[in-house]
């Protein structure tokens, strides 16, 4: 395999993976924003028992974290941001984790986990093609 292939398959794994998370934030954003907390709580339990304010707190970081990881790169405008945006993520994932686990949620924080692995991959891939420090 070439270097020109083998990076072609990295970018194109990069875009696979950035449209695979940004869509499941996107759903996430529109679940936690727009569905009644009878039916979130049915999905996630935890939405019945803590405020609104921070469910749709969380709604508003999906949604600005899925249009990080997607239109810096897309529009080439500032996409240096993507690689930021995926970092934020990882961050969000690790509170999220953290928040399960002092819950007595341990079992609940495998999906925050594989959505930390595919932010650091898209961090990680972004970033080398984009360096955040000057030249």
């Amino acid at each position: 395999m070439t270097r020109s292939t083998s990076l072609k398959l990295v970018n194109t794994s990069l875009w696979l993976v950035q449209g695979l998370l940004a869509v499941s934030l996107v759903w996430s954003f529109f679940m936690k924003f727009f569905q009644p907390i009878e039916v979130l709580s049915s999905m996630w339990p935890w939405t019945s028992q803590v405020s609104p304010i921070l469910i749709q707190f969380t709604a508003v970081v999906d949604l600005c974290a899925a249009i990080g990881l997607i239109l810096p790169s897309l529009l080439r405008i500032q996409p240096r941001l993507t690689p930021i945006a995926a970092i934020g993520i990882i961050l969000l994932m690790i509170c999220a984790s953290v928040f399960h686990i002092l819950r007595g949620e341990a079992s609940l924080v495998g999906p925050n986990i594989i959505f930390a692995l595919l932010a650091f991959f898209i961090a990680w891939g972004r970033y080398r093609k984009f360096p955040i420090r000057s030249k």
